[in-house]
């Protein structure tokens, strides 16, 4: 692909060239490739068939994880949340031993140690990783669901951004089938600590344990907000707020 340069962009088709923006800028490329329909269909091309139909299945997993935390995820990801979640997926799919080449998928791979630990400290914001905004050490339950952060002091233990005066911290047990897309998410209670010197012992517990089948997965956000006239405001833009998988079970 070319990027596009001097004052007019353009958008749009003119012969064999496409212009378009994205979020690297304004690019443009030349068509070309296979026709579609002989990678449906020539025999020559089944391995390419193969590598499509997993990337699919992988692409669904991740989108089914998103879909089960849309409302953790609305201030608390990043413009590359999906491609990233989407290669993560991937390398989870390759550690399927047991499925044919093409059939190879996260739903089967999820129940490997080492597919779980790709997972694990996954961070759906890559503006406000979780080991740079929270310095103090965390633990986490997997029979109870139940996150403890002890003796956290927010004006010591956490890097806020200018203008926060309160930080949020909650957490979320979610069980996710993913050969199925069927999930479960109890969220914790909240905590909402002004951020000064004051310790307090953080224990944030799921509403209750997930029904059904799947992975297990453990999840801690935090948000910061500025208060204003004994009002909280969140800070909208997003990028100091965390949101990550603490633990896979």
């Amino acid at each position: 692909m070319a990027r596009q340069k001097g004052i007019i962009k353009l958008k749009g088709k003119i012969g064999d060239l496409s212009f378009y923006k994205t979020q690297d800028g304004h690019l443009a490329r030349e068509k070309g490739g296979v026709d579609a329909e002989r990678i449906k269909n020539d025999p020559a091309f089944v391995r390419t068939r193969e590598n499509g139909a997993e990337f699919g299945s992988s692409a669904v997993a991740g989108k089914n994880l998103r879909t089960a935390l849309f409302a953790m995820l609305q201030t608390a990801s990043d413009n590359r949340v999906v491609s990233r979640l989407t290669k993560i997926m991937t390398d989870i799919k390759n550690l399927d031993a047991t499925s044919a080449r093409g059939d190879r998928n996260v739903g089967v791979a999820i129940a490997l140690p080492a597919a779980k630990a790709l997972l694990k400290n996954f961070n759906f914001n890559q503006r406000a990783i979780l080991s740079s905004v929270l310095f103090k050490q965390y633990s986490v339950n997997t029979i109870t669901g139940v996150i403890t952060i002890n003796a956290l002091e927010p004006v010591n233990h956490i890097n806020f951004p200018a203008g926060a005066t309160h930080v949020t911290l909650k957490g979320a047990w979610l069980r996710l089938d993913f050969a199925n897309g069927v999930y479960d998410l109890q969220p914790s209670n909240v905590v909402n600590l002004p951020i000064n010197a004051a310790p307090t012992n953080v224990v944030l517990t799921p509403a209750g344990a997930p029904a059904g089948a799947g992975t297990d997965i453990f999840l801690l956000q935090m948000e910061f907000f500025q208060e204003v006239n004994a009002v909280q405001y969140s800070l909208k833009d997003g990028a100091h707020n965390s949101l990550t998988v603490v633990d896979v079970a």
